[in-house]
């Protein structure tokens, strides 16, 4: 865990707005920018003490999304920027596709894929993380989502790849409060239950504030703060 961990933090970054996002925290929305539209964001995880499970560490995480048109968005992240230790720099370009939007009918299903370049010392050369997601929306505004992963071999465990279930879930309280979560299954680096609340400071600008338990050793310290800044320049 504490060797693939800090790569992992926030391998995709998120959007916490209620539409035009990438993530809900980490797990991947069917949403995507239109066209022109650019997003930056910064996304702080924070542990305050060592435990048996996990040590103490702060990690900064950088993104930038652009829509690319027909139902495409690309993206840039800056991982692994983890102290105290020797950062593992690691540039992530991702792509998403919507490939359905069904409108009225609240269904919407998108196709995507992260490239995992290490920069600074490397576990290995290139990595993936691909991934299919569903969500379906219902009236007031609550969104649930289902959908499947795969990390390829050493990046979120060794010497092996890694495929499971990854699960969203979106419900608004006022125009500007969500409260949101996410999960990923599985007993590897990114197999976090993530809970917390998005709200918007501007017209342009939203801030998170959430918390991620481990889907294992949660009693031994495997839990963490979670924050992002999100800007939509356009």
């Amino acid at each position: 865990m504490r060797l693939f961990f800090p790569m992992l933090l926030c391998l995709c970054g998120s959007a916490p707005t209620a539409h035009a996002q990438q993530t809900v925290f980490n797990v991947p929305t069917t949403d995507v920018l239109t066209r022109g539209k650019v997003y930056f964001e910064l996304d702080l995880s924070v542990k305050p003490n060592d435990t048996d499970a996990l040590g103490h560490f702060s990690s900064f995480v950088p993104r930038l999304v652009v829509g690319a048109g027909h139902r495409v968005e690309v993206g840039l992240n800056l991982l692994g920027n983890v102290q105290p230790g020797p950062d593992m720099t690691t540039l992530a370009p991702a792509v998403k596709w919507q490939v359905y939007d069904g409108g009225a009918n609240g269904w919407a299903i998108v196709v995507g894929d992260n490239l995992l370049l290490p920069v600074r010392n490397k576990t290995y050369n290139a990595g993936t993380y691909a991934y299919t997601m569903v969500q379906k929306s219902f009236k007031p505004g609550t969104r649930l989502g289902f959908g499947s992963y795969f990390f390829s071999k050493n990046v979120v465990a060794p010497n092996a790849n890694r495929a499971g279930g990854q699960f969203t879930f979106e419900q608004p309280v006022t125009k500007k409060l969500n409260l949101n979560a996410d999960w990923f299954t599985g007993r590897i680096a990114s197999g976090y239950l993530t809970t917390g609340a998005a709200y918007k400071l501007t017209p342009k600008l939203t801030g998170v504030a959430a918390y991620s338990l481990g889907n294992s050793q949660v009693r031994h310290g495997n839990h963490f703060f979670y924050f992002e800044l999100g800007y939509n320049f356009n």
